[in-house]
């Protein structure tokens, strides 16, 4: 699917949510969510790729596997927060929402701690 396929299917979910919501709020909810939904189902496909390519960097420069599944789970966790926000916002819940990014911020910290050691190791090591 294409960027402008997923474009439209945004537009016409907006559009209709406008629709809804002065008849039933909570019907322009679902729509606009089911259509994230389906987006975001999407550009889950598209990782594959980028996964396949992190694969091939790191056999051309022979780096430890733990590095780049730790920079996936860090992008996975930044969107998965970013759309769980996304959505408390737009149902105008707002704080639950900044609440999911601050969460999401911290979870990336603690996922990156390993490698910000191994990386003072290494430090340690040239200084030594």
């Amino acid at each position: 699917m294409t960027i402008i396929s997923i474009a439209v299917i945004g537009i016409t979910a907006v559009l209709l949510a406008s629709q809804f919501k002065t008849v039933k709020a909570e019907y322009s909810l679902i729509l606009v969510a089911g259509a994230g939904l389906v987006i975001g189902l999407y550009g889950i496909s598209r990782l594959e790729a980028v996964a396949e390519t992190f694969r091939r960097v790191q056999s051309y420069i022979n780096i430890d596997s733990v590095y780049l599944e730790t920079l996936m789970k860090m992008v996975g966790i930044a969107y998965i927060a970013e759309f769980a926000s996304g959505i408390c916002r737009d149902a105008g819940y707002g704080a639950l929402g900044g609440q999911i990014e601050i969460f999401g911020k911290l979870s990336i910290l603690a996922v990156s701690m390993p490698i910000l050691l191994a990386l003072m190791e290494t430090v340690q090591e040239f200084l030594s």
